[in-house]
């Protein structure tokens, strides 16, 4: 009898530790892992900076961004804010942030509403993937998907090849999408024909990656919408705006510190 009773104590115990152990990790547990990385290179003018910077606070502060944190398997998100610029050049504006529902989510703006907008030389897309992948190693949670976003209104033209830091990331599991900035006919040297072809071919990758050309100023804070509604929810999207990966990548991309660019793939 007694061998029994204690049986079911150690049984009841266990489970009560399987519970705990399990309460613990569900509490660490997110959709996804986000890092938003934007291009602040001086090739950008201080007006579309801003545009971009509101585009992000209006994501957050949309009630259709919070409708699709909570819809999610877990219901919560992490996400941080990075501004970059040449390969030396990676600040995080906003640290991670646990995102659960509309108060933390308009918290995460009004950091962003605070915080003063940088503006350096040079663009380094691929520095800015090897900073956002060493963040993803660091949040401090379980994420059932790691997202790295990049947005920029160049091709790389300083630090390593960008493909090589696209699939390192890539390797490692994380998806790689894109915001191409295209308000501007290009005019000189580092600028780029078509440059959502470039960020399809050389910089997005990953399960299910995707990117959203910006062309037109009145676009930009829905196409940002959009794009952070799909990362967090990680569904197809009926937006006609959105690009997919299709195909592998061609034999070779251009870097910006190689010349002058023209992406033609007729």
């Amino acid at each position: 009898m007694r061998k029994g009773v204690f049986s079911a104590v150690m049984a009841l115990l266990a489970m009560g530790f399987w519970l705990s152990a399990a309460r613990a990790q569900a509490e660490t547990e997110v959709d996804v892992a986000l890092v938003l990385a934007v291009d602040v290179s001086r090739s950008m003018d201080p007006d579309e900076q801003e545009l971009q910077r509101q585009g992000f606070m209006e994501a957050f502060r949309s009630p259709l961004v919070h409708d699709a944190i909570r819809k999610g398997i877990v219901g919560r998100i992490i996400v941080t804010y990075v501004e970059w610029s040449g390969v030396d050049y990676q600040t995080v504006i906003v640290p991670w942030t646990i995102i659960d529902g509309p108060e933390s989510a308009m918290k995460f703006a009004d950091g962003l509403d605070n915080a003063p907008i940088g503006r350096t030389r040079r663009t380094s897309i691929s520095g800015a993937i090897d900073f956002s992948a060493k963040l993803l190693d660091r949040t401090g949670v379980e994420p059932l998907r790691r997202v790295i976003d990049i947005s920029g209104d160049g091709p790389n033209s300083s630090g390593r090849g960008v493909m090589a830091a696209r699939d390192e990331a890539v390797a490692k599991g994380i998806t790689i999408n894109g915001l191409p900035i295209m308000l501007k006919r290009p005019s000189g040297f580092g600028d780029m024909e078509n440059l959502d072809l470039y960020y399809k071919d050389c910089v997005i990758g990953g399960e299910g990656a995707f990117l959203i050309p910006v062309r037109e100023r009145q676009h930009f804070a829905e196409a940002i919408r959009t794009k952070i509604i799909r990362e967090i929810a990680a569904l197809p999207a009926p937006s006609p705006l959105i690009q997919t990966v299709q195909t592998q990548s061609p034999s070779a991309c251009p870097e910006g510190d190689r010349g002058m660019y023209r992406w033609d793939r007729n």
